[in-house]
């Protein structure tokens, strides 16, 4: 029987074991919005993990959604992360780039240090209800610019040139970031995609967006090294998909010809298994599910990989607390309880110093 401890053959790159890392907002960029030197000490720490993968990072200055967040549109980001590359991979792990474009979630105050009059885009001129956090405090957020035809068609090129930085910079391979009402959220749901051109209205329209970016990326990197994050149904930042089953069919059918690395399902309750279950049978490579039970017992998720369910399992917040997370769960805990006062931002608190079951920060070999 496969257990979660087994390693697992990810398109040619061997993990460890199939317990992934999810990718966790943590807003500690430095200036430049470049990874620090405890950044790569963050990820070192968890590189027992199978796979790492990391924060959303942004493919471009207006893909920014939230302060403190790094990005890859740069060389001085691209060699910043290289740092944080080489320490996870002289610790024996595996670590994917998530790319992610916030899309309308953001506001003008996050990027007003960047060069030109940057306003957050999306498919259409739909604002998210809500607040966002900017260097002076919560905001409402703003009416997104809608993208042209031939903007739509810029941001994939910024994809794309994220991802061969993601490259340069070491990493094995990127994830992109198709969840959680970020840009390529976006375009899939009929809430926020309100357009009448190729690139809306019907389903197989609302697709095409995360299938180019997708096929696009591939391309340029390998689709050995491409891999996409959904949360089908998801309501976070105001997205609504009150009949997710055909758009997520729709999608993974048009992206099973491009043999990606993998598909992470985010699911945003119990009731959504039904729907991975029939994504697993419809996508022949590696599923990687962040399952909706993580939690304090969440060592019974790992029957998902002996049942055949999943290929991997990520988790968030334990990962995020318990830097030698597989170990732990291999003996039954104990486990660290995450301190949700420091998630996001901040400095070395609640970020490396979450103590190993030998009482330091685990670096692992």
């Amino acid at each position: 029987m496969t257990t979660a401890f087994d390693p697992i053959d990810l398109s040619g790159t061997r993990l460890a074991n199939r317990i992934a890392m999810a990718p966790m907002t943590r807003s500690r960029a430095g200036a430049g919005r470049v990874p620090t030197a405890l950044t790569a000490e963050y990820y070192a720490q968890r590189a027992s993990a199978g796979l790492i993968i990391t924060e959303g990072v942004q493919p471009s200055p207006v893909g920014q959604g939230y302060p403190g967040t790094p990005g890859l549109h740069s060389e001085e980001q691209t060699a910043a992360w290289r740092v944080v590359t080489d320490a996870v991979h002289a610790a024996g792990g595996r670590i994917y780039a998530q790319l992610m474009h916030a899309g309308r979630i953001g506001h003008p105050d996050l990027l007003a240090d960047q060069p030109g009059d940057l306003r957050p885009v999306a498919p259409s001129a739909v604002a998210a209800k809500g607040q966002v956090h900017t260097p002076e405090g919560p905001k409402d957020f703003v009416t997104p610019h809608a993208l042209t035809d031939a903007e739509v068609r810029a941001t994939i090129a910024d994809f794309v040139a994220a991802a061969r930085n993601a490259v340069a910079a070491g990493f094995d391979g990127v994830e992109l970031h198709g969840a959680n009402g970020y840009l390529i959220h976006q375009f899939l749901a009929p809430g926020t995609n309100l357009r009448t051109d190729a690139w809306g209205g019907s389903v197989e329209n609302r697709v095409r967006f995360a299938v180019e970016v997708a096929r696009a990326v591939a391309a340029e990197i390998g689709p050995a090294r491409t891999g996409l994050r959904i949360s089908p149904g998801n309501p976070f930042n105001d997205i609504h998909e009150p009949e997710p089953e055909e758009t997520y069919t729709a999608l993974v059918e048009a992206l099973e010809p491009l043999g990606l690395a993998y598909l992470h399902v985010l699911e945003g309750s119990p009731a959504s298994r039904e729907l991975t279950l029939d994504l697993r049978k419809r996508f022949s490579g590696t599923l990687v599910l962040n399952p909706a039970t993580e939690g304090p017992t969440s060592a019974g998720d790992l029957t998902l990989i002996e049942d055949g369910t999943a290929d991997l399992v990520a988790f968030g917040a334990l990962f995020l607390a318990n830097p030698d997370l597989p170990a732990r769960l291999k003996a039954g805990g104990p486990y660290n309880t995450p301190d949700t006062a420091t998630f996001y931002g901040g400095d070395h608190r609640g970020y490396t110093d979450y103590p190993a079951l030998t009482g330091s920060p685990a670096l692992t070999g």
